[in-house]
């Protein structure tokens, strides 16, 4: 019946020439079946469906035999849908004549067929085929008669084929496929509105009575196999659908008067396969009202997965037989007592076999499947043969084959599916089961081991295809159990301790728990020592302890809480005869949590912090010690530590404590619990901060700053001088500890370097310096001392700043078998907060030389005064004067620099050493800084508050003197009230607390070769006095003269003994002045000697002008062609009369105007 394909028929006219020349025609129309792409648009229906490929057999219309009136529904598919007569005639006499006789008996004999369509197909020689015609051509030709006698309806008949033999075009034949589609599509949606008109009816008539259930089925399967029939399986499967929720219906109304019982055992009933419609005459078991529910529902379940197979949906067809096989086999078991011994365990074992292999055998038709279709069919598969190995824990379990313990008794049905009390306990003798394997089984422990290892296997290899790891788990966990059994102990072990890794990735903690459970009982049971592989067995137990609650798989006779009591003390025994630590991480039976903020000692540095130890075990567990390290900044790392003897089930309160002075933030890294060899260790650090923002939180402990604790502090050298060895000061204070010991390392970034064997103490009286090569040690450090030592340091003038990690270890005279440490890291600032740019002036014997000092930063920088010094007392011959008042302070800001000009006077000429310009300054801050912390002490003091308050009071000043008063404490405002008043008292700058910081600047004095000092001297006129200067005027000549004096002062003696030449050139000056004369020439330069050249200016307009400068150069030395004879040498020209500026009045003149006064007469 699924083979049924669309009949149509073909009849040709007696006529046809050549008498066999039709047959051709319909042989070539078979070349070009089956028809592709056909769209269905019913008029019962929204969507359109598509029929990607249709088969359509081609019988001759005289081979048919009549139609009869049955009365079992057939498929729709029976009778023919399409009829074709084929015609040739290309006359129209014999058309009308003969021809059109012919067809008119053949469309009565179809016409009268219902639901049938009929097409008419004229053909003709390719070169007669009319493609246009005249539109007064009164003859018409063959075709147009046809179509004009049998055309009706509107609806076009007939169809020209223009052919000869062997023409297998696909254009030649268009035409008539698209009206055989047509003719097709229009007769099978008449037939299928017309049988669905049949259900509904009927549909309709089912509470009436003498309504038939078997008789609606076949009728509705009628329609779902002429679905079939066209290919269109989404429709035909949904009738199946429709059908079987309708049985639903039934089933739950209780009306089974169409069926026969529920099931009637046949032989070889359990060992058929499943899913074979030929095994029974289902379909006269159905029209008889005799076929057993058992039969309807295999058969019905047939028809669905064989149209599933047709749509290629292997992992469906297993999941509807897997559905059925469980429900129906439940359904079964309220009426085990009239089966035979054992039916439903074969039938079910049987047929999810047979299912798996009808899957196999489809599936080596249809396309090769990939990716996840592949991993779909092979869990589905894996499920039905799972459901098959059930079936063997059911029957082992009976036979005695198994234990009836888990896993084997999960299998067995609740008490609620066994049959009825009602029902007779005698089975059917009638028959037996006849599938061997089981029967084999049932007589054979060790053909049963062996059958049920074999179906596991397979299973789990579907599983494992699938990348169902935890279904294929636990049928190993099956097995090793069925190892447990059978005495194979050593075999369970392994399989036991290998699945709790599995496991726990897919959290199914139950099972891993059932499973360590058993490894251990039978490790026990093996009496092997309890090594290191029984103690990770035993952890990860424990652990699923912690993370189960439920412990129905737990299978023990003791009390659970004493059972994990027992496995708690033998794992204390057995760590402790380990030979080396056992590290385990992240074990929730044991949880750390820490307080928010740690405490400080009275008496010595020492930090406390108190944190919460939870067991999550029902039992007190044996430890040693309790660890936590807390991370900071820069790696910085602190272990806090506590001797430990118990911890009680729920929450312990412990007490940490760790010998440091360090404080801060700092996170919660890691933590330790000591068991002996065994370390419980956590880590609560998240790798990134992409995690801890993804919802981890992170465990902040302020640790507090203690006041009277030993602190290390680093800054810029109060004196620095700049090319000596950079110097960085650290400052140690000692707090309440007589230091007996300590080591400092400095740590800087990569190129810095410290120099510790030449680290000098500068403070006296506060211990003692030992050299070192890797570190700073320092003995005999009295408490409350400030020890400052100079460390020297590699070149950091590329930086502005460095950031140096500071390491001190070191021991107390109270405690000297304590080690503490102090870890921090300090920002120096090895830039200077100033800027020196200087300009050089040469005047003579004088060189006047203009510092400019701005700064660097932003911050306010307080100049106290700069010198300009020589490198020694007795530097004779040299007069060093400044032109600032040396007690002025000056404040360089941002935005404004300071000036210095200082005047040096050399008897001898150049002078060869430098000079140094020392500069003493504080910066603002620092000013204030000093000013606030004394301040705060003095009235901590007086007020009696607590001292260590002051740090944390002189911050919040400064906090608030750089941002608003919004800051203050409860806490802190009576103190800041009266600090108010301390600092509001005026106070001089020079008075500050703060010492001053001194830059030493090594100057080197310029050296000139050649100095001039031109001048332009004017007189009013050639025959005038040069000192009796009269008016000027525009475009009056005026005498000057250019005069250059010469000092070679400045330059070295073998410079001196050379002879230079130096060449004036007057600027030329177009819009003030005219001038005339030599105002270009070359003069020998003679030391003290004055050059002159007479001039002649012309003021070219009034006012102030500028006289024009002079440039004189020197040229270059005339020698013997070396290098060094080419280089011209160095000079310096100074304007003299660069100030000066002449007043030029304009010229005077008269001019006469004549004015009309107008006529006489008027």
């Amino acid at each position: 019946m699924s083979n049924q394909h669309i009949l149509a028929t073909f009849a040709a006219s007696p006529s046809f020439q050549p008498p066999d020349g039709y047959k051709q025609v319909i042989a070539a129309l078979r070349s070009q079946l089956p028809l592709r792409s056909i769209h269905w648009k019913s008029a019962s229906r929204r969507s359109i469906r598509t029929i990607q490929e249709l088969e359509v057999t081609l019988v001759a219309l005289d081979s048919l035999r009549g139609e009869h009136t049955s009365q079992v529904p057939m498929t729709l598919l029976e009778k023919p849908l399409l009829n074709l007569f084929v015609v040739v005639c290309e006359d129209n006499e014999t058309y009308r004549t003969t021809v059109k006789k012919q067809i008119k008996d053949w469309l009565t004999s179809v016409m009268s067929r219902k639901n049938q369509e009929w097409l008419i197909v004229h053909v003709v020689r390719p070169d007669t085929k009319i493609v246009d015609r005249k539109f007064f051509n009164m003859k018409g030709s063959v075709l147009d008669k046809i179509k004009a006698d049998f055309n009706v309806e509107k609806r076009d008949r007939c169809v020209q084929l223009a052919w000869s033999a062997g023409e297998q075009s696909p254009a030649v034949w268009a035409d008539l496929i698209n009206k055989i589609k047509d003719g097709l599509l229009s007769a099978l949606d008449a037939a299928v509105s017309s049988r669905e008109e049949e259900v509904k009816r009927s549909e309709g008539q089912r509470h009436m009575p003498g309504w038939n259930f078997c008789t609606y089925f076949i009728l509705k399967e009628s329609l779902a196999s002429s679905y079939e029939g066209v290919n269109l399986f989404e429709d035909a499967l949904q009738q199946y659908n429709e059908l079987e929720a309708a049985f639903m219906q039934v089933l739950r109304e209780k009306n089974m008067s169409w069926f026969g019982s529920l099931i009637h055992p046949a032989p070889k009933d359990d060992s058929l396969p499943l899913l074979s419609i030929s095994k029974k005459p289902y379909r006269d078991l159905i029209l008889a009202n005799t076929i057993s529910v058992f039969d309807f529902r295999i058969y019905l379940l047939a028809r669905q997965t064989a149209l599933l197979s047709k749509m290629h949906q292997p992992a469906e067809i297993c999941r509807k037989a897997l559905t059925f096989l469980s429900t129906f086999g439940r359904r079964l078991r309220e009426v085990e007592p009239s089966l035979p011994e054992y039916f439903i365990e074969s039938w079910t074992f049987s047929s999810a076999l047979s299912v798996v292999d009808q899957c196999d055998a489809w599936a080596t038709s249809w396309p090769e499947m990939e990716g996840i279709p592949v991993a779909r069919y092979s869990a589905s598969k894996g499920e039905v043969i799972e459901l098959a190995k059930s079936q063997l824990d059911i029957l082992g379990v009976k036979v005695g084959h198994l234990p009836s313990k888990s896993p084997f008794s999960l299998a067995i049905p609740a008490p609620a599916q066994l049959s009825s009390p009602l029902i007779s306990d005698k089975r059917s003798s009638a028959h037996h089961i006849s599938k061997h394997e089981i029967m084999l089984a049932v007589g054979e422990s060790e053909a049963f081991y062996d059958l049920y290892t074999a179906i596991s296997n397979r299973a789990i290899d579907m599983y494992v295809k699938a990348g169902r790891r935890k279904f294929a788990l636990k049928l190993h966990g099956s097995l090793a159990a069925l190892d447990i059994h059978r005495g194979r102990l050593s075999n369970a072990l392994t399989i036991f301790s290998s699945l709790p890794a599995h496991y726990a990735p897919h959290m199914w903690t139950s099972l891993e728990s059932f499973m360590l459970s058993r490894a251990i009982d039978t490790h026990a049971d093996l009496g092997k020592p309890r090594d290191r592989e029984w103690i990770h067995i035993l952890l990860a137990f424990l652990k699923t302890y912690v993370n189960e609650t439920s412990t129905e798989l737990l299978i023990s006779e003791e009390d659970i809480k004493t059972y994990v009591s027992r496995l708690a003390v033998a794992l204390r025994e057995a760590v402790e005869k380990l030979d080396s630590d056992l590290n385990h991480p992240d074990h929730p039976a044991l949880s750390i949590g820490t307080a928010g903020i740690a405490r400080c000692s009275e008496s010595e540095d020492l930090l406390s912090l108190d944190v919460i130890v939870d067991n999550h075990l029902p039992c007190d567990i044996v430890v040693d010690e309790v660890n936590v390290v807390l991370s900071g900044r820069d790696a910085n790392r602190l272990k806090f530590g506590a001797k430990v003897a118990k911890l009680e089930p729920g929450k312990n309160n412990v007490t940490l404590a760790c010998a440091t002075s360090c404080s801060g933030a700092y996170i919660l890294d890691s933590s330790e619990i000591l068991m002996s060899r065994l370390r419980f260790q956590w880590n609560h650090k998240p790798a990134s901060a992409s995690i801890a923002m993804k919802g981890n939180t992170v465990s902040l402990v302020r640790l507090p700053h203690d006041p009277r604790g030993l602190d290390i502090q680093l800054s810029q050298p109060h004196q620095v001088e700049l090319g000596a060895t950079s110097r960085v000061l650290l400052m140690l204070s000692t707090g309440r500890n007589d230091i007996s010991m300590a080591t400092v390392k400095l740590t800087a970034p990569a190129g810095v370097n410290f120099d510790y064997p030449n680290a000098l103490i500068q403070s006296e009286g506060t211990g003692e310096l030992e050299p070192s090569k890797n570190c700073i040690t320092i003995i005999n450090a009295p408490k409350c001392s400030n020890m400052i030592v100079l460390v020297p340091h590699s070149d950091v003038s590329r930086l502005r700043t460095i950031k140096i990690d500071v390491k001190v270890t070191y021991s107390t005279v109270l405690h000297p078998t304590v080690i503490r440490t102090l870890r921090a890291s300090r920002i120096v600032t090895v830039s200077l907060p100033i800027a020196v740019n200087v300009e050089d002036y040469f005047r003579g014997k004088r060189l006047f030389s203009k510092f400019t000092i701005s700064a660097t930063t932003n911050q306010h920088v307080r100049l106290y005064s700069a010198d300009l010094r020589a490198p020694s007392q007795d530097f004779a011959g040299v007069k060093i004067s400044g032109c600032h008042p040396r007690h002025a302070v000056m404040t360089v800001v941002p935005e404004h620099s300071v000036n210095y000009l200082f005047s040096v006077e050399s008897e001898h000429g150049p002078v060869i050493e430098p000079l140094h310009l020392v500069i003493l300054y504080r910066m603002l801050r620092e000013e204030v800084e000093v000013l606030v912390n004394q301040a705060v002490e003095n009235i901590l003091v007086e007020r009696s508050h607590d001292v260590s308050q002051g740090q944390e009071l002189t911050a919040r000043v400064i906090e608030y003197l750089e941002n608003d008063d919004a800051w203050t404490r409860e806490g802190l405002r009576q103190a800041f009230a009266s600090l108010q008043e301390i600092l509001a008292q005026s106070s001089h700058a020079t008075e500050s607390p703060s010492p001053l910081r001194e830059i030493r600047i090594p100057v080197d004095v310029p050296r000139m070769n050649i100095t001039a000092a031109a001048r332009i001297g004017i007189y009013s006129s050639p025959s005038t006095d040069a000192d009796k200067l009269t008016p000027i005027y525009a475009g009056q000549p005026l005498s000057a003269t250019l005069s250059v004096k010469i000092s070679l002062h400045w330059a070295e003696q073998e410079s001196k003994r050379r002879r230079y030449m130096l060449r004036y050139d007057v600027e030329e000056r177009f819009n003030d002045w005219l001038v005339c004369g030599q105002k270009r020439g070359d003069f020998a330069a003679e030391d003290g000697e004055t050059f002159s050249v007479p001039l002649t200016l012309i003021a070219l307009h009034h006012g102030e002008l500028a006289l024009p400068k002079v440039d004189v150069k020197p040229l270059p030395l005339a020698g013997d062609g070396t290098m060094a004879s080419m280089v011209s040498p160095s000079a310096d020209t100074h304007q003299v009369h660069g100030a000066e500026k002449i007043l030029v009045l304009p010229r005077g003149g008269r001019s006469t105007f004549v004015v009309g006064m107008g006529s006489e007469n008027s």
